[in-house]
């Protein structure tokens, strides 16, 4: 589902829907799908998140979170130092592009259940959206109708 573009919002009648780009965590951490899980989990805490975008070469081939990683190290006789990131993660990624309307790739995450977004441009990962940039998204929001 990736777009690609340079539309900054997208009108709805009267109002202006922000996109994704403006909320987006830019430049996110990745990490190669022959990596273990133990650098995975070392990544995550090392930046504070929860979600790595996994790329075999320059190519996006899945997501793994902190979930997928705690499930995975909690099984008896595992060491996730042999176990790699591409027997943990999610294969099926939610992609959008950077101009895909905020209101759009919300429900698309409700619809899934998903955590998080990549966002590419021109196949080159360029963000990522989570559950945390969607709260801050919605306060910040929230707050300018007050204004």
């Amino acid at each position: 589902m990736a777009r690609s573009g340079t539309v900054r919002a997208i009108t709805r009648g009267m109002k202006t829907i922000p996109t994704v780009q403006r909320y987006m965590t830019t430049c996110p951490h990745t990490i190669g799908n022959e990596q273990s899980l133990q650098k995975a989990h070392d990544l995550m805490r090392e930046y504070g998140v929860r979600h790595l975008p996994v790329m075999h070469g320059n190519r996006l081939v899945g997501v793994v979170s902190d979930r997928d990683v705690a499930i995975i190290t909690s099984l008896d006789d595992v060491n996730p130092e042999l176990i790699t990131v591409e027997d943990a993660m999610t294969s099926d990624v939610l992609s959008v592009g950077p101009d895909a309307a905020l209101d759009e790739v919300a429900s698309l995450m409700a619809e899934r259940k998903a955590g998080s977004v990549v966002v590419e441009q021109n196949n080159k990962v360029v963000g990522i959206f989570t559950t945390v940039d969607g709260m801050l998204a919605l306060a910040e929001l929230l707050r300018s109708r007050l204004k």
